[in-house]
């Protein structure tokens, strides 16, 4: 995990350069800085780093308990990866309900606040489907 965290941090390093000269650039040719462009070049510089930084820490904890990953070590052999990654529902339902109540609760930006209500409450009520589907009926484990 250590190439990727390298792989966030350079490219968001690579962003905050690009920033840097976009806000300079803006302020010749305008005469101020053209807020959206940095503001949005910026903000990814922290969330790449933010990333980075978490898949830093999570392979220093890795190797401290388990040693190098095998992608981290030159006799590294794919199939040291194999196994199981988890649970994959094939015929869930409920992302669809849920994308709709947040599509709902979008709309409502627009329309009438009284649709975020009903929509944020819908929202709630079909995240707690989808987490809890597999704890009834046939499907429980």
């Amino acid at each position: 995990m250590k190439m990727q965290a390298y792989l966030f941090m350079g490219v968001s390093t690579f962003f905050g350069l690009v920033a840097a000269l976009y806000a300079y650039w803006a302020w010749l040719a305008e005469g101020q800085i053209e807020w959206t462009g940095t503001v949005a070049l910026v903000v990814s510089v922290g969330f790449g780093w933010m990333v980075g930084f978490w898949l830093w820490q999570a392979s220093r904890r890795s190797e401290r308990y388990h040693g190098l990953a095998p992608e981290e070590r030159l006799d590294g052999e794919i199939a040291e990866n194999a196994g199981e990654y988890g649970f994959f529902s094939p015929h869930s339902w409920w992302p669809l309900f849920v994308a709709m109540a947040v599509a709902f609760m979008a709309v409502g930006v627009a329309i009438g606040w009284w649709m975020v209500f009903i929509g944020g409450f819908a929202v709630i009520l079909t995240a707690i489907g989808w987490v809890f589907e597999y704890y009834r009926k046939e499907f429980q484990h």
